[in-house]
């Protein structure tokens, strides 16, 4: 009885939304090839810096590299309404090798989503993403992030208010499955109306965070709900590699799939041609590459201690490991972390 509730809601909700003769801007989206795979926009660790690095040894743009889509870390719309506008858009800064990009952006105030757009546009990005699923109590209590999801309303009236401004720029959204339960067909459903390019599903709950495995087939039912419509549906959530990735695209059925942490120490992640992971040394070099373009092109806004959560990942699984992270995690500045890093390398 209960799975054919659950149908009935999908079935019903899905023919409200077909019937909706509008279709959405697709811009980029509309061009790339289906199953794609996209890099996640996670805060402070998708800067311009490891985003560089991402391009450089994923080879992007070159046959069988890169991710299909860029994200920058997500930006305040309020911040960038503001004063301090100048600093916070050193987040959305990019190079010309990150195309297509997608700025994702926060807020819950119609008229500063809708400048934003307009800022976004004029920047040069591919696209614009709403962050209405982050479970950050500092971002909710703006009434962004995850908090959208206790208020559908608003929520569509700033989606609109980024389509009304982005200059014909494709407008995506990514979320969650519910706040405190599932509740994504009424939720999704919500979303949908507004007509954006594509959906990211995150496939918990805001309450479980990120403490529980992921729940695909959550992933399967959102795109069943945005069938017909347009609507591109991204799935997202304890994606371990490109294999896994594509074996939960034909598990779901999705239009394709986020990497998040996955991409943490491997920037060479999307490269679909490379059959081994590089040598000790070759990360080590990469390791030192990333530290030194970070401090060049954010040493003067950023924390360097921001790169220490990657040292986490390059520096494992190897005798020594520990203590050299340790010493790593000690280090002020990128000339003492390749120091450290070349004399270990000298010993082994």
């Amino acid at each position: 009885m209960k799975d054919w509730f659950v149908y009935a809601r999908v079935h019903a909700m899905s023919k409200v939304v077909k019937n909706n003769s509008m279709t959405p801007n697709m811009g980029f989206w509309a061009k790339l090839p289906k199953p794609f795979f996209v890099s996640a926009p996670m805060a402070d660790v998708t800067d311009c810096a490891f985003r560089q690095m991402i391009a450089k040894y994923s080879r992007h743009g070159e046959i069988g590299g890169g991710p299909d889509v860029f994200w920058t870390e997500f930006v305040s719309a309020d911040g960038l309404c503001s004063a301090g506008r100048e600093v916070l858009k050193r987040d959305l800064a990019f190079s010309k090798n990150e195309h297509p990009i997608v700025a994702q952006i926060f807020g819950s105030t119609p008229e500063h989503m809708k400048k934003t757009a307009e800022l976004i546009k004029e920047l040069g990005f591919d696209g614009i993403d709403i962050n209405m699923g982050c479970p950050d109590k500092s971002i909710e209590k703006q009434g962004a992030g995850a908090a959208h999801i206790k208020n559908p309303k608003l929520a569509q009236e700033c989606i609109r208010a980024t389509m009304e401004g982005a200059g014909g720029l494709p407008v995506s959204v990514k979320t969650r499955i519910g706040y405190n339960k599932e509740s994504l067909e009424e939720w999704i459903g919500a979303i949908l109306e507004t007509k954006p390019a594509v959906i990211t599903v995150h496939a918990r709950t805001r309450k479980e965070l990120s403490l529980v495995p992921a729940q695909w087939d959550y992933v399967a039912r959102a795109k069943k709900l945005a069938e017909g419509t347009g609507t591109l549906i991204i799935g997202n959530g304890d994606v371990k590699d490109l294999a896994d990735a594509k074996s939960k695209v034909d598990a779901t059925g999705a239009d394709g799939v986020m990497l998040g942490r996955a991409m943490f120490g491997t920037p060479w992640l999307f490269d679909r041609m490379r059959k081994e992971p590089p040598s000790l040394e070759e990360k080590f070099e990469i390791l030192i590459e990333h530290t030194h373009l970070y401090e060049k092109l954010l040493g003067d806004i950023k924390n360097f201690a921001i790169m220490k959560k990657h040292y986490k990942a390059y520096v494992h699984g190897f005798d020594g490991a520990k203590e050299l992270r340790v010493h790593m995690m000690d280090a002020k500045n990128a000339d003492e972390v390749e120091r450290i890093a070349r004399d270990f390398l000298k010993t082994i």
